[in-house]
């Protein structure tokens, strides 16, 4: 795995837990008056900094900002929906990871 490839993989994981925390937050708050949902959002900033390397891809912040757009009804089924979603997404790129580490465990066992 290039290092490149790791970073991105290393940040993407990074930003889907702040995601699942963000999602986590909305749901256990849903019901509170005045409460503005917080998103995380950095799918574009990763994929912009992964084409000018692996120095760019480690300087991304993540960041946990609040929906633009005044307080409004949250709608459970949707952040259910997003929660789901990110801890798929986040299951996804472990096993990959897994893969990989399972791969270089073979070449150094000599392909046993």
């Amino acid at each position: 795995m290039t290092p490149l490839i790791s970073a991105i993989l290393n940040k993407a994981l990074d930003g889907l837990s702040l995601r699942s925390a963000a999602t986590a937050e909305n749901i256990a708050n849903g019901n509170s008056p005045g409460y503005r949902p917080v998103r995380v959002a950095f799918e574009s900033e990763l994929a912009a900094a992964a084409a000018k390397g692996e120095a760019s891809v480690r300087a991304v912040e993540l960041e946990v900002e609040p929906e633009a757009a005044g307080p409004q009804a949250l709608r459970m089924d949707l952040e259910l929906a997003d929660q789901s979603q990110t801890a798929m997404r986040y299951g996804a790129l472990v096993d990959v990871l897994a893969r990989e580490l399972q791969l270089q465990r073979t070449i150094i066992r000599g392909g046993q």
